[in-house]
């Protein structure tokens, strides 16, 4: 016979007044956390019950009778927030409360009760949460009056219901915790699910899942509001346009991603257009509007000298009051560590005011504006670049044989200035470059460079070498001497030398669009700005204001001039020398600018240089990429990307490559001990220039075929 299986009897529920209960010393919880309990009483007032019963034990007499009395070792917070609206008079003494009360005989200790309460307990999972907010929202709660409700924040409130933004499927893999909460928030970036399903369908077996990468992969084809175009029009009207805006409710986003690059170029390139529509009534010949102009964009061109308009009286006393302004504050925070922020920024609108008094428009002649241009572009934070008064060569006046101007071809006095003053030439530009030709990367063997993509970084070690140079006199003036010694004693040919000393200026035609930001070019731009405003313009003058400067200043203008003749560019070899550069001048050149190189001490990495996907990475084959990252990084970081596609394995390549000092060959310095190429004793070319496979037809006339086309 079965024995029959003893049934529980749980403890009985009643109500009790408020004023026959008291806290139990028995209570485990000390430390306060989570909701207080002045919060607790809100929520308990705002509806009018408790949502579970306090546990309760008889207080007994020494006899071992009931007193009457209640304690509550389970459910201290409840009673003191009760204990709360009492004392706010929203409660009365006497209110009867649930409680379940607990036989005072059970061998179950009361602190027992109260750690199982504290510890038994789940949080709520995150998408429970959210599922329940959507639902009050769906019911007809705001998400104010979700946010009071819980005492969080309407941010916090948002951030649950943008997972409603998330794939269904993707959920179901975070309730089975297949990925983290910060790896679902991520996915919120962008509502398209299918694209959300591709993405982590491609990262799920990938060392790299990390927040940051899913939001990378989901925003790759958006522009970041940050971008200087987006700052440039202005993220309400590329909304007002249409345009639609990822938003990152779960991370500082720097105002989201605009989703459409194409509407954006066009609003750019609309408003471009206007404003040179405007420049262009003050009678310019031409303008060229460029995104992003190249380095050297004026190279070549002659440099109106204009008057610059004087300041009203109005605006001459405005800027003496903010002087004044600028020098009591500073005054008075002299002693103070730490500047207010509210000083610091006004200090910064005081500084900016001023600076702007400082730049004053310019007045040309009028003759000048007809045959001169105009640059337009946008700077790095999106704000409006106008360049005025550049003349080309074949505008310039043509020159009599007693040096004067020819009438009726340059002077446009009369009718026919008014008349040319209106004529407008804008050459609009939209910055770019050609993309090489797709290499087949499904080959193991490691090919030659693009030809263009060596002749980009030769253009960057360019102008590094240009500014190491200029801000080192010694060096320069022994590279001067050195190129003087060898014309005036060896009288050596000038071809391919890496100094010309007539300071022939190099334009990089070929060049990337970074070159123009990097820190080298920018120190370059600097120094010869610093000595352009010292110089006269006139030839005599100059002539004085040289014999009279101080030979510390000679040294470093002569510097700066030498180091303008600096050219380690590569370029393709002409077998003939017919033109262009031969074989052993291009020798010549690399081998003088690693001397240089070695001289300055110019290392490329200290500089600024690294390989991203836009200068480097993206433009070679995948086992390129590969071994760049096995040199820079490791056979290991280069196992977790080699299975990747190019785009991928690149952008990888290059967060992999940040911080490893590897750069690509034309930018490593050439050791003295390397081996020569050949019995006759010429300088080996770098591996990155050698091609080992079998040449064409057409390539056996080329002795050394340097670059792959």
């Amino acid at each position: 016979m079965a024995t029959a299986v003893q049934k529980l009897t749980l403890s009985p529920s009643r109500d009790i007044p408020f004023n026959k209960l008291v806290l139990s010393q028995s209570n485990v919880r000390r430390v306060k956390s989570g909701v207080s309990v002045e919060e607790l009483a809100e929520d308990i007032a705002r509806r009018g019950t408790l949502l579970q019963s306090l546990n309760v034990r008889p207080v007994l007499d020494a006899d071992g009778g009931e007193t009457g009395m209640f304690e509550v070792p389970a459910g201290g917070r409840r009673y003191q927030a009760l204990a709360l609206l009492v004392k706010q008079k929203r409660l009365t003494k006497t209110s009867p409360v649930p409680c379940v009360v607990r036989d005072p005989s059970t061998p179950i200790l009361a602190e027992d009760d109260s750690l199982a309460e504290n510890t038994q307990r789940v949080a709520l999972h995150p998408l429970d949460q959210f599922r329940a907010f959507l639902d009050m929202r769906t019911k007809g709660m705001t998400e104010e009056e979700i946010a009071t409700a819980f005492f969080t924040t309407v941010q916090i409130v948002k951030q649950r219901l943008r997972l409603a933004a998330v794939s269904p499927a993707l959920c179901g893999i975070y309730a089975e915790d297949g990925m983290t909460l910060e790896m679902l928030m991520a996915f919120t970036v962008n509502p398209d699910h299918a694209r959300q399903e591709q993405v982590w369908e491609a990262i799920q077996h990938s060392y790299n899942r990390q927040p940051w990468h899913i939001r990378e992969l989901l925003t790759e084809t958006s522009i970041p509001a940050s971008d200087k175009r987006a700052q440039f029009v202005g993220v309400e009207a590329y909304q007002a346009a249409g345009g639609e805006i990822l938003r990152d409710l779960f991370e500082t986003d720097d105002g989201g991603w605009l989703q459409e690059p194409a509407l954006l170029d066009r609003l750019v390139s609309d408003k471009l257009k206007a404003i040179a529509d405007e420049i262009a009534a003050e009678g310019w010949k031409w303008i060229t509007i460029d995104t992003d102009l190249p380095y050297g964009h004026d190279h070549g061109l002659r440099v109106l000298i204009g008057s610059p308009v004087d300041l009203t009286d109005d605006e001459r006393a405005a800027r003496e009051a903010l002087r004044e302004e600028y020098d009591r504050l500073e005054g008075e925070y002299s002693e103070a560590d730490e500047l207010p922020d509210e000083i610091d920024q006004r200090l910064g609108e005081i500084e900016a005011a001023i600076e702007a008094f400082e730049q004053r428009p310019v007045i040309y002649d009028r003759a000048e504006i007809t045959r001169a241009g105009v640059f337009v572009s946008i700077d790095r934070d999106g704000g409006l670049v106008v360049r005025r008064g550049y003349v080309r060569p074949e505008d310039e006046a043509p020159i009599d044989a007693e040096g004067q101007e020819v009438d009726g071809v340059s002077d446009p006095a009369g009718a026919d200035a008014e008349n040319s003053a209106n004529v407008q030439r804008a050459i609009i530009t939209i910055g770019g470059q050609s993309a090489e030709p797709e290499e087949d990367d499904e080959e193991d063997v490691i090919k030659p460079l693009p030809e263009r993509l060596v002749t980009e970084l030769t253009a960057h070690r360019t102008l590094a070498l240009r500014d190491a140079v200029g801000a080192n006199p010694q060096v320069a003036l022994t590279a001067l001497l050195h190129k003087l010694v060898r014309d005036t004693f060896q009288r050596t040919g000038t071809a391919g030398a890496s100094l010309q000393a007539s300071v022939n200026h190099v334009f990089f035609r070929e060049q990337g669009k970074d070159l123009a930001e990097t820190s080298y070019a920018r120190s370059i731009t600097q120094r010869h700005e610093d000595w352009k405003v010292d110089l006269p313009a006139d030839e005599d003058a100059l002539w004085d204001w040289l014999a009279v400067l101080d030979d510390a200043s000679r040294l470093a203008l002569l510097a700066h001039c030498v180091s303008y003749g600096i050219n380690a560019l590569y370029e393709r070899p002409n077998p003939f020398s017919g033109s262009g550069v031969s074989q052993s001048s291009l020798d010549r050149r690399m081998a003088e600018a690693d001397r240089l190189a070695r001289a300055t001490g110019l290392d490329m990495v200290e500089v600024g240089f690294r390989p991203t996907v836009e200068n480097y990475l993206g433009r070679v084959t995948k086992p390129r990429i590969l071994a760049a990252v096995r040199e820079g990084a490791g056979e290991r970081a280069a196992q977790l990307i080699d299975h990747l596609k190019k785009a991928d394995m690149a952008k990888e390549a290059e967060r992999l490559l940040t911080d490893s000092g590897w750069l690509p060959e034309p930018l490593r310095l050439v050791e003295h001990d390397e081996p020569a190429a050949n019995g006759e004793g010429e300088e080996a070319l770098p591996a990155f220039l050698a091609d080992d496979d079998e040449p064409s037809d057409e390539e056996d006339e080329i002795p050394h075929a340097v670059a792959a086309e």
